[in-house]
């Protein structure tokens, strides 16, 4: 390992898996690639903490560092989560199972691998990731906003090189900032409505979930005959939409339109309380065949709403690496924690 004999392991929990990595004291990757394992979170928090234990581990032995040479630990999960690693209350899309109500996720795999624990949640941790890879060495000197598409819609904010947590540790929710809704939905089309709780919040239309939730179910009543509608369950049919939208399918143009929209007002709404210099989009789109990518990522342009100024001091690009950007960007964390850069 270079310059020095200590590492920090980055942990990502998600609703189907865990993913794993190792950085060392230089913020050098030491795993160029995917390495997951179940994360068995349906089961419940003391299932879940194991399989964590057993991811570091696994990471550990693939690389074929000592555990007495970690150093940190940093953990991301999807949210909602206060900033030490507490989740909500109310509950979480990814967290059904009853006793993740209020748990102490953070403090629970501290104490079962005895070494510091940094949290962050999954749309900060890819958003830090994405802000270092674009600007390296400069990432202090900038600012970013990242908007993450998948079941939910999760974001961050990095201002600095740093992500913004906020008071309670729920800063960077954007998928719960209300949008505008006039012009993006149809004259007859409900008010869409979010596990949370709002309606008309970004994750209720600009998800999976707001496919499956809001969007298909309205879209297929103008679209009575479209193949899609007869696809059960509907979670199914949300999964393929992306699909009929590469080929050109109108019914899942006109829901993507929705989501790009979307996406760019919420942009357009970070702009005056950030103006960062990047806005990222991440998600499923970026994995989709690039024409469909690039025409996706056109309608979230059109739909961002700046000053002259601010357009060209700023730039949208996507997140690459996403299915490594949230262990690397917990990693991330930790080393800034540790060594208090």
């Amino acid at each position: 390992m270079a310059n020095a004999d200590w590492v920090v392991v980055g942990l990502d929990n998600g609703g189907t898996s865990n993913n794993a990595t190792v950085i060392d004291a230089s913020g050098r990757f030491l795993v160029d690639r995917l390495v997951e394992n179940p994360s068995h979170v349906r089961q419940g928090p003391a299932i879940a903490v194991e399989a964590l234990a057993q991811a570091m581990a696994g990471i550990l032995d693939l690389t074929g560092i000592p555990a007495d040479r970690v150093r940190a630990v940093g953990l991301d999960t999807p949210g909602p989560a206060n900033a030490d690693g507490v989740i909500s209350a109310r509950g979480a899309t990814n967290f059904g199972h009853p006793d993740w109500r209020g748990y102490d996720f953070r403090g629970a795999l501290e104490e079962r691998l005895g070494l510091p624990v940094v949290y962050n949640n999954d749309g900060n941790a890819a958003a830090l990731y994405a802000h270092h890879v674009r600007f390296g060495p400069a990432a202090a000197a900038h600012s970013s906003v990242a908007a993450i598409v998948g079941t939910g819609l999760g974001g961050g904010v990095v201002e600095s090189g740093h992500v913004v947590k906020g008071a309670a540790g729920m800063a960077g929710e954007l998928g719960h900032v209300h949008i505008p809704l006039h012009g993006l939905l149809e004259p007859d089309q409900p008010l869409p409505n979010c596990n949370c709780g709002f309606d008309g919040d970004a994750e209720s239309i600009a998800s999976l979930t707001g496919i499956e939730r809001n969007l298909l179910p309205y879209w297929l009543t103008r679209y009575p005959d479209h193949e899609l509608a007869t696809v059960e369950p509907l979670n199914k049919a949300a999964k393929l939409l992306r699909g009929y939208g590469e080929r050109g399918d109108p019914m899942a143009l006109k829901i993507f339109e929705q989501q790009a929209q979307a996406i760019g007002r919420l942009f357009t709404i970070a702009a005056q309380f950030t103006d960062p210099d990047v806005y990222f989009l991440g998600g499923g789109v970026v994995e989709a065949a690039p024409h469909f990518r690039e025409w996706f990522l056109e309608r979230v342009r059109e739909h961002v709403i700046l000053r002259e100024e601010q357009r060209r001091a700023s730039e949208l690009l996507l997140v690459h690496d996403l299915d490594m950007a949230g262990a690397r960007g917990a990693a991330l964390a930790a080393l800034q924690t540790i060594t208090g850069t």
